[in-house]
């Protein structure tokens, strides 16, 4: 299959045409959360303040890199469990979130949202997050640094490999996958 090549901000025609299983090569700028990043996130729309980064169009990595070795931009990055950030993924999905990186299965609420706004979930591979940070060519604190590795980060990435897990007809390679090998 061929690599589709994207750059960020990420459109919703460009995002309604991807289908489960592609593989994804990302470029441009991505964001950095994990769990305490999204849970500070919500608090700030439930108290009616301005998010520290727009959302619209963008892609959050589910990550806290580890700190960099001299002369490196970044350690290992490799992706964290997106069931985490279930809770909070909606409501940042409607804000205008096109896309999330991360591994493992996502709740039908996320999906739903997915659908609804034009988004999709990527996951990276876990186990290969030295060679992950290879694609990282720049990288800043731009919130939270209290949160340490959960900070949220402004990444610049070049050819980030991913695959469409969940698409916005409602797709699932998760699923789909399971079913083709259950039927062999």
């Amino acid at each position: 299959m061929t690599k589709i090549k994207l750059t960020t901000p990420l459109t919703d025609d460009v995002v309604e045409k991807l289908r489960i299983g592609q593989r994804v090569l990302l470029n441009g700028v991505i964001y950095t959360g994990r769990d305490a990043a999204h849970k500070k996130l919500i608090e700030l729309l439930d108290t009616g303040r301005e998010l520290p980064i727009n959302l619209r169009g963008q892609i959050i990595y589910y990550v806290g890199p580890s700190p960099a070795k001299p002369g490196n931009i970044i350690g290992s990055a490799g992706p964290t469990t997106s069931g985490r950030m279930d809770a909070y993924a909606p409501r940042l999905i409607s804000l205008g979130l096109k896309g999330m990186v991360g591994k493992g299965k996502r709740s039908p609420e996320v999906v739903k949202a997915m659908r609804q706004h034009k988004a999709v979930y990527f996951a990276a591979v876990g186990g290969a997050a030295a060679l992950i940070s290879k694609c990282i060519k720049e990288c800043e604190v731009v919130a939270y640094p209290e949160l340490g590795p959960e900070a949220i980060h402004r990444l610049v990435v070049e050819d980030l490999p991913v695959i469409v897990v969940n698409d916005t007809l409602g797709g699932d390679l998760y699923e789909e996958g399971t079913k083709i090998y259950a039927s062999k």
